[in-house]
């Protein structure tokens, strides 16, 4: 009746403003990024084709799967699954082409398994409902939480990658410049946000919602909950960062490629600046404290005086708190995975 023609609403999205009509600047690509998303269903498919077939990237996915930097360490289809542009049976039915064409291995099913993994935190989310956002989640306990001004600053800290703890600090970083953070980086910064900080989980949940591209309900705060140790009762896994960024980024790179002030730091202090001794820190030009900030809260076994001794911790304080050992290899009951075709972070 306005005179839009049957072709024009064929194209559907094509009508709407683009930002230049809306006032707005065209987004910058971060070069640092991991991948140029793209929106669509051609692009999705392009994706698939790209990750399985034009560079067999597929057969070594178990083994690269907890990588950081690059396009192709997982298959980085969350995106558009999450947005609807790609059907997860369509990946399955890609996989069964790639198995019968190229190998089955563990790397194939794992990358089904991660989709099954996506299935779960749907049906978990429609089982327990309103639960999943609840401050003592699923299992309704009451922690101490820090509230207030200090929650306020930890929060702001980590939201913005100045905690002092360089593998969650990068991860922030990536995030907020990309949209995108691989699914090894979200377990340690949901894990060090909410065991180690004592901020409310679900600010942090709230944040993740707001900026990643594959944000979807129930996979972002059905982790998040997990994360916070608060889906089973008795099962808390407080992540190390520090032994998770000498285990998945030893060399430092990715700290580097997002912590730029932190490039001349040595491989031996690149996950632990705050250990340099003055001199070397002069000498690098790298002030813990100025340069780069003070950690806000030390993993366990790496306080600053002394070791981890176990035992609950006040919330209210820099130590981290869980009453038993953390276990530094598991999500929840999730095996340790860096983000498969349906798991955020893939």
């Amino acid at each position: 009746s306005d005179g839009v023609t049957a072709g024009e609403c064929a194209r559907g999205f094509d009508l709407l403003p683009s930002l230049a009509q809306l006032g707005m600047a065209e987004p910058m690509d971060d070069p640092r990024g991991v991948l140029r998303f793209v929106g669509g269903e051609a692009a999705a498919l392009r994706r698939v084709r790209h990750y399985l077939w034009d560079t067999d990237c597929l057969r070594s996915y178990f083994e690269t799967r907890n990588g950081m930097i690059g396009a192709d360490y997982s298959s980085k289809l969350s995106p558009w699954l999450a947005h609807g542009c790609l059907s997860p049976l369509k990946v399955v039915e890609e996989v069964g082409r790639y198995e019968a064409a190229r190998v089955k291995n563990k790397s194939t099913y794992w990358l089904i398994f991660e989709l099954l993994w996506r299935d779960f935190f749907r049906f978990y989310a429609v089982k327990h409902g309103n639960a999943i956002f609840k401050l003592g989640g699923i299992t309704g306990e009451r922690r101490e939480w820090v509230t207030g001004a200090q929650a306020a600053e930890r929060l702001r800290r980590w939201k913005e990658g100045s905690t002092g703890l360089p593998l969650v600090d990068a991860n922030m970083r990536e995030m907020a410049a990309t949209g995108f953070m691989s699914n090894r980086g979200r377990q340690n910064v949901a894990s060090y946000l909410a065991l180690d900080l004592a901020v409310d989980w679900r600010l942090g949940a709230d944040h993740f919602e707001g900026l990643l591209l594959d944000y979807d309900v129930a996979s972002n705060w059905g982790n998040w909950v997990s994360a916070a140790g608060l889906a089973r009762a008795g099962r808390v896994n407080q992540f190390n960062i520090v032994k998770q960024g000498r285990d998945y980024d030893a060399d430092g790179a990715y700290v580097r490629l997002w912590c730029p002030e932190l490039r001349a730091v040595p491989a031996e202090y690149i996950h632990t600046p705050w250990e340099m001794p003055q001199q070397l820190q002069d000498k690098l030009g790298v002030r813990i404290g100025e340069d780069y900030p003070s950690p806000l809260a030390v993993p366990p076994g790496h306080a600053f005086r002394g070791a981890y001794a176990g035992g609950r911790r006040p919330a209210t304080g820099n130590a981290p708190i869980g009453g038993r050992a953390p276990n530094t290899d598991r999500f929840g009951r999730r095996p340790s995975d860096g983000g498969g075709a349906g798991e955020p972070g893939a």
